[in-house]
């Protein structure tokens, strides 16, 4: 994999199999979490297709259906309760309508009034009726046929309407308990969900900032801080989305378009095709905004990238950027690069925009369709207004999971956008790794050996050529030489943060590779030009966060190298509130703290890169009375452009163009005349 990775590089397609293979690897440790939360979205579901139906059932059976035939029974052959009325038991009767040992009845409505028919079962919707007086009695005639009726005063018909009152009642029972079941999961499988995926995120965050920590410095070398911070935190978070949104609730949309369609069909297949015949406008819609979408999204992601990659360049150099009075142009790239953005986000905007209202257009266009349809249908007494009723909520139901479709669609291009550099990054290997076998830990001497060293940041470019040396244990080794020549590079190369290409570094004979990455580096303590220091207090900024110093610890280190004196001045001494990078310290307070952090780690080999560069007279007193107890018995590596810091170095090497031009003493050196003479008396002389 490159190290050096760019966005543009890293969108790829909206859905891509194999990284959502990996996306769910990360999930399987909580497959039952998971599972039992599509359980209850299967219960959700059922619940909210169960609503429509329940109002199609107190629509047609309870509510218009008091002139429906019925068939009346003497009170002991009653098959079931019923309407009791002089002695009979009133049943409304099946579909198709026969004796079955019952007298039939008909409750038909003429002029505003009700009437109770013996002997009738028609549809009142197609037979042609009529009711009048004879004689002081009601008769209904039909097809020619004269029947008795009985006028029914307010009291009868509550009576004949009792059970449907009943009926109605236990429906909306029903239909209580479904909207309670349905809150009472949906806040279950919210809260799972979300733990769920708040767990996962965790995970991935962990393990990314893990694998961040083991890259080699080449790595941060190519790659901007802002772009592998947004790794961190941008990505993972998008991921999250995923987890919580996608995952999981797109079975949920699924169940309900399958479980509306089946529905919709077993209820009225005719009237089915009429709802869903817009499905083909819908998919060419999809398909159409899918492609346009794609390359929408990955402008604006584009643009991001770009916008975080400057933020964060620009905020860690704002001191350069203040001195040089450089506001107004880099406000003026900003603009650019934000106006790009605008353009960018517009353009998606007006793209997602636009698919809503096409999916509330069909949306409409099917529901006039039904209600033209259906409607005539249930004129003609095809269909019942229940079942009408029923398909205009499930057309709006199998609706609600298209709608969103923007949103989740938008979820899962920006997931497998993150995904993608997320694994890109995790899958990144670092250039310096473990030894399968490390020696074992012990105490190092401190012996440092090269053995024919060649080196490059970048192909061959070497930094270092063929460069052979020997610091015994104990030692005090200066390397001067011009800017660029190595001697950063070798320090670094000795700590491993780097490999070399050709040749081997030893230390007590062993080669630094068959070393333990952590136990080498936990045996040499830097002290650099530019400490680092950590947002906390002063204490865990000379312990970082190493439990085993103990604070009494702390201020021996402290004292040892004369820092405690000003520690103690700090108006919450060791406890004092350290800003980020240390700002509100002096250099060389900031330079005396990164002497104690060393001493406090007790360190085999003492690395000090310009630990004297840019302090005071009367602070670099301190630090070197500091340095002379610092060094004592300890291998002892300094890197220095003032002269004056090393002449009473063991050994001074000088090194140019990446070789090792000159070695010995500062008086042996001078009486050379050498490179280290000329750089002496440049100096010294003027």
């Amino acid at each position: 994999m490159p190290e050096d990775f760019h966005e543009e590089e890293t969108i790829g397609k909206a859905y891509d199999a194999k990284l959502m293979r990996r996306l769910i690897s990360y999930a399987r440790p909580y497959w039952r979490s998971l599972l039992g939360a599509m359980l209850m979205l299967t219960v959700i579901t059922g619940a909210e297709l169960a609503r429509p139906y329940i109002i199609k059932v107190a629509i047609d059976d309870h509510i218009l259906a008091l002139n429906r035939p019925m068939l009346a029974y003497p009170l002991a052959l009653a098959p079931q309760p019923g309407t009791i009325y002089r002695g009979m038991v009133f049943l409304r009767a099946a579909a198709k309508y026969t004796q079955a040992g019952g007298t039939p009845y008909q409750i038909l409505s003429w002029r505003k009034s009700y009437f109770l028919v013996r002997g009738v079962a028609i549809d009142p919707e197609k037979t042609r009726y009529s009711i009048q007086q004879q004689s002081g009695r009601s008769v209904a005639t039909i097809g020619g046929q004269q029947y008795q009726a009985q006028a029914m005063d307010r009291k009868l018909l509550s009576l004949f309407r009792r059970e449907d009152n009943r009926a109605l009642f236990r429906l909306c029972l029903l239909f209580l308990l479904i909207i309670l079941v349905g809150f009472a999961l949906n806040y279950a499988q919210t809260i799972v969900l979300q733990f769920t995926s708040q767990r996962i995120i965790h995970t991935i965050r962990r393990e990314v900032f893990a694998h961040l920590q083991s890259m080699s410095l080449s790595f941060f070398d190519k790659n901007p801080v802002g772009r592998l911070v947004t790794r961190v935190t941008n990505d993972t978070d998008t991921l999250n989305e995923m987890y919580a949104s996608v995952l999981v609730n797109l079975f949920r949309d699924i169940f309900m378009l399958f479980g509306v369609t089946l529905i919709m069909i077993r209820l009225s297949p005719r009237l089915a095709l009429i709802s869903l015949s817009v499905l083909p406008l819908i998919f060419a819609s999809t398909v159409v905004f899918r492609r346009y979408a794609r390359e929408a999204y990955r402008n604006v992601r584009t643009a991001l990238a770009r916008i975080n990659a400057f933020i964060a360049e620009n905020i860690m150099g704002m001191r350069v950027v203040q001195i040089f009075g450089q506001e107004k142009k880099k406000y003026g790239e900003f603009l650019a690069i934000n106006q790009r953005y605008f353009d960018a986000s517009m353009r998606e905007l007006y793209i997602f925009a636009i698919f809503r209202p096409i999916m509330d257009l069909l949306f409409w266009l099917a529901m006039a369709l039904l209600v033209w349809y259906g409607g005539r249908q249930v004129l003609a007494g095809a269909v019942t207004f229940g079942l009408v009723f029923a398909f205009v909520n499930y057309i709006g139901q199998f609706f609600q999971p298209i709608m969103e479709l923007t949103e989740k669609y938008n979820i899962l291009q920006a997931s497998m956008a993150s995904s993608e550099r997320v694994f890109l990054l995790l899958d990144t290997k670092p250039e310096v790794e473990n030894p399968p076998q490390p020696v074992p830990d012990i105490r190092l001497r401190g012996r440092i050996e090269f053995r024919h060293v060649w080196f490059a940041y970048v192909g061959e470019d070497w930094v270092l050529r063929d460069v052979s040396l020997t610091i015994e244990p104990g030692q005090t080794v200066a390397f001067v030489g011009a800017t660029g020549a190595g001697k950063t590079s070798i320090i670094s190369l000795i700590a491993r943060f780097y490999d070399v290409q050709r040749g081997e570094i030893l230390i007590d004979g062993v080669n630094i590779r068959e070393y333990d990455l952590g136990h080498l580096r936990r045996s040499i303590a830097p002290v650099l030009q530019d400490v680092f220091l950590f947002t906390g207090d002063i204490a865990s900024n000379i312990r970082l966060n190493n439990a085993k110093i103990s604070d009494e610890q702390i201020r021996i280190a402290a004292a040892y190298v004369n820092a405690d004196l000003f520690i103690r001045n700090l108006p919450g001494g060791y406890a004092e509130p350290v800003a980020e990078r240390g700002a509100t310290l002096s250099t060389g307070q900031r330079q005396l703290l990164a002497f104690a952090r060393a001493l406090a780690f007790n360190p085999a080999i003492l690395v000090l890169d310009e630990a004297t560069a840019n302090i005071d007279t009367e602070t670099e007193v301190l630090i070197q009375e500091a340095l002379a107890r610092l060094v004592k018995g300890r291998t002892t590596i300094v890197v220095a452009h003032r002269l004056s810091t090393i002449q009473h170095a063991d050994r001074i090497i000088v090194l140019h163009k990446g070789k090792v031009r000159e070695s010995g003493t500062h008086q042996e050196l001078l009486a050379g005349r050498g490179i280290y003479y000329d750089l002496y008396r440049l100096q010294y002389t003027g």
